[in-house]
């Protein structure tokens, strides 16, 4: 059994490295979410990990068949503990009344986090101008998914998880369309039908609205949660990675963010932060601390290289780095009474595709 510290060491090294596995075990490739990856069990603590990326051909991890129907993981041939990976969900076998494979509608991210993209495709790509890390359209394109998810279809799926006790809260995203208010609206109705079929707690993710009343209506459509994800605070940096957003301006993400603490609450709002995007370890530090001024929970990960993206060939941050950047935000975390365990919904109660949770609570 790993000790604390060599769990939180082993989970960044393998969120670097990758894991490498067998053949017949191949990774998500495309999406919006987690992609490029494979989810595993380590001491009981579930993490996404690199598994399709090029370098992952480089790892020193792999994962070794036990003989016994489980998994060894080893490094650089050394054995370094015993790995779970879950089995496919059984929703997944299952398909709608008007003949729509549950597979495409919503996939199971972490340990029971029910996940899916309202519209697969974003306007920002279709222009030219998408975020360099976003793989949003590459599960389209490659048939695994369908581009418009039907509210009613949606709803059907969380209650079959949620009544099989596989899925125990929703993130819901979407890419950024034209017809804000037609999005909007599409969003509130996918909320209510499924918090009215399932009863799981919802978390949304959307870009900073341009209209009034947008946040209003999915508070009262009943979402729990909510992301306005800026990736990084470093305007140089995002407006190099993510033009269409720095157009925003942080100003405009700040007035977003400061309502939808009013609406939401304290803790309940979370920007991602990715590490590796061209700043040093301060700069998401400071980052983190702004937010977590306006009670905005910062959700720092690492960079998911993903194939078919304009950062397909960058590497996640190395080990050190990640360490550093995970120690000074969760002391952030803890001078301003923010905690993941506090989190109702979302990437930030799943906390699969970043070690962060694991050093919350980290001792001096």
């Amino acid at each position: 059994m790993l000790s604390r510290d060599e769990l939180r060491r082993l989970c960044v090294e393998l969120q670097s490295a990758g894991i490498r596995f067998p053949d017949s075990m191949p990774g998500r490739a495309g999406g919006a979410g987690p992609a490029d990856s494979r989810t595993v069990i380590l001491n009981n603590h579930v993490l996404s990990v690199p598994a399709c990326s090029w370098f992952v051909a480089e790892s020193p991890f792999c994962a070794m068949p036990d003989g016994h129907g489980g998994l060894v993981l080893q490094c650089s041939g050394k054995p370094r503990g015993c790995l779970q990976v879950p089995a496919q969900p059984a929703f997944y076998r299952h398909q709608t009344a008007a003949g729509t494979a549950y597979q495409k509608l919503a996939l199971l991210h972490g340990r029971d986090c029910l996940a899916s993209t309202l519209y697969q495709d974003c306007s920002y790509r279709v222009s030219g101008d998408q975020c360099h890390f976003c793989g949003i359209g590459l599960s389209l394109s490659g048939g695994s998914t369908v581009l418009y998810k039907d509210p009613a279809e949606l709803a059907e799926v969380a209650r079959h998880a949620a009544r099989t006790l596989q899925a125990g809260h929703v993130t819901l995203t979407c890419g950024c369309r034209e017809d804000e208010r037609s999005s909007s609206a599409h969003l509130a109705e996918c909320v209510r039908m499924i918090k009215q079929r399932s009863g799981l707690p919802v978390h949304i993710q959307i870009c900073p609205p341009e209209s009034d009343g947008v946040l209003e209506a999915l508070h009262a459509a009943g979402a729990d949660t909510i992301g306005i994800h800026i990736e990084t605070m470093n305007m140089d940096v995002l407006r190099r990675v993510a033009p269409a957003k720095s157009r925003c301006g942080l100003e405009h993400y700040r007035k977003a963010w400061q309502h939808a603490v009013e609406l939401f609450g304290k803790n309940q709002v979370s920007s991602f932060l990715i590490a590796g995007l061209g700043e040093s370890a301060e700069s998401l530090i400071a980052g983190a601390r702004s937010l977590c001024a306006l009670g905005v929970f910062p959700y720092v990960l690492p960079l998911r290289p993903v194939p078919g993206t304009r950062l397909e060939r960058e590497r996640p941050p190395a080990p050190d780095f990640m360490i550093a950047v995970y120690r000074g935000v969760a002391a952030v975390l803890k001078d301003h009474g923010l905690s993941s365990k506090a989190s109702k919904a979302g990437c930030v109660r799943c906390g699969a595709c970043s070690s962060l949770s694991l050093f919350e609570d980290e001792g001096p």
